[in-house]
């Protein structure tokens, strides 16, 4: 499995209609093949942040199924005007501690 991370700055005011969009774009990412589940968390230090956390299959669930699909043109012109700064995404797998 894939943890995909996104560290989310919204630009000031908007927090409300960002997560109303959201909550629209949501089953848009839930439809591509390899996704595992998602969850949004909100910052309680500043109000303005959010982790997105996404889980995949393999990495080309992502970088490939999910961003060069209809569904993530869908989810930009929800989201993207959000942002600022633009976030980075990055990928994490597991770690056998045993």
């Amino acid at each position: 499995m894939i943890l995909e991370a996104a560290m989310l700055q919204i630009k000031q005011g908007l927090t409300a209609e960002f997560e109303a969009s959201f909550r629209q774009a949501s089953p848009l990412i839930a439809s591509i093949e390899g996704y595992r589940g998602h969850e949004l968390q909100h910052c309680l230090e500043d109000e303005h942040k959010y982790l997105l956390l996404v889980k995949w299959r393999a990495l080309e669930d992502h970088t490939t199924g999910f961003r060069e699909s209809a569904q993530y043109q869908e989810w930009k012109a929800l989201l993207h005007r959000f942002y600022e700064p633009f976030p980075a995404v990055e990928h994490f797998t597991g770690v056998n501690l045993e």
